[in-house]
């Protein structure tokens, strides 16, 4: 028995079987299944094995697709998780506090988005897949990223946007792209120049020519998607505040808030989604804060959590509008 274990490892990849590969080494079907499962392999999905003991996440269940179908390409959602780009979840599929939810992803997407390049139309399997299907992607629209083959990030920004339902959902992945962000804990360069997604979406594909309507309304200098949703929201009321703009302390310390009406000297300040409970960090944000207030150009500073901004914006809009009229010019 210990030798046929020895040798299933020998003929899986990475900690993955496939069973066709088991029957290439001689295995029945039968024999193969019961042997699997009696020493404890875990069923990734049809035809897929994960060595006893492998943690099968979403990076290992797109492995296994892709062992299975190599002519699938990691795109949309799964490419946007491969790159660290960022993509707002949902409740409800409508309008913002109702369609648009805190950023989803954060431990890998739950349904797997593949592409691959022929004509049809996209479908969604049993087994948390969803197979896009297109004529147009070329070979320089794809990369290798931790070993699996994906759409580059112009081509998965571009993919996200021309399938966006939302002005929200399209700007946040674009914001996300063409800043530096810190994504699940890892410091990362901006993706893509603006350009190239102009580029991108210069193509006449479906849902083109909304998506660039909504381009110009990206901000590289949003750091974060909650941001990116509090700054559509105060333009949807008339306010248009400077994004991270560089400011001094009266001591010579630098920093930037993440909105500033200079006019008025308020400064807004957006907490991210992420929960950070450590002294450390509120002892950050203590200092932030203190060093914000004494900056010269700064008279007033609001905060207003990831919660406010997705669920209630309405409220967060009018205590702005409200502060502005108090401070005046």
């Amino acid at each position: 028995m210990r030798g046929e274990t020895e040798e299933l490892v020998r003929v899986a990849r990475g900690g993955v079987l496939l069973t066709v590969w088991a029957y290439g080494a001689g295995w029945s079907r039968g024999r193969a299944t019961r042997r699997l499962r009696a020493d404890g392999w875990q069923r990734i999905c049809q035809g897929a094995w994960a060595a006893p003991g492998k943690e099968v996440d979403w990076r290992v269940r797109a492995r296994a697709h892709q062992l299975l179908r190599p002519e699938l390409v990691c795109s949309h959602g799964t490419a946007a998780a491969l790159h660290r780009i960022e993509v707002l979840g949902g409740i409800g599929g409508r309008g913002v506090g109702v369609g648009v939810g805190p950023p989803v992803g954060l431990d890998g997407p739950e349904v797997l988005d593949f592409t691959v390049p022929r004509p049809g139309r996209s479908s969604r399997t049993a087994e948390r897949v969803r197979v896009h299907s297109t004529e147009f992607l070329a070979a320089g629209d794809c990369v290798m990223r931790g070993g699996l083959r994906a759409t580059g990030p112009a081509r998965t920004v571009g993919d996200l946007i021309r399938s966006c339902g939302t002005r929200e959902h399209a700007v946040v992945v674009a914001d996300s792209a063409l800043s530096r962000r810190t994504v699940r804990g890892v410091r990362r360069e901006p993706l893509v120049h603006r350009e190239e997604l102009v580029a991108e979406l210069s193509a006449p594909r479906p849902g083109a020519t909304r998506a660039r309507r909504w381009l110009p309304f990206a901000d590289p200098a949003c750091g974060s998607p909650a941001e990116t949703v509090a700054r559509l929201r105060m333009r949807d009321a008339g306010l248009r505040p400077e994004s991270q703009p560089l400011l001094h302390t009266r001591g010579g310390r630098s920093l930037r808030p993440d909105f500033l009406f200079r006019a008025h000297g308020l400064a807004v300040e957006i907490e991210g989604y992420a929960f950070h409970g450590s002294r450390q960090a509120h002892d950050r944000d203590i200092r932030r804060y203190n060093d914000l207030a004494d900056c010269p150009e700064v008279r007033r500073v609001l905060r207003f959590t990831a919660r406010d901004v997705f669920f209630h914006p309405e409220a967060m809009v009018a205590t702005i509008v409200g502060v502005l009229g108090q401070l005046g010019t």
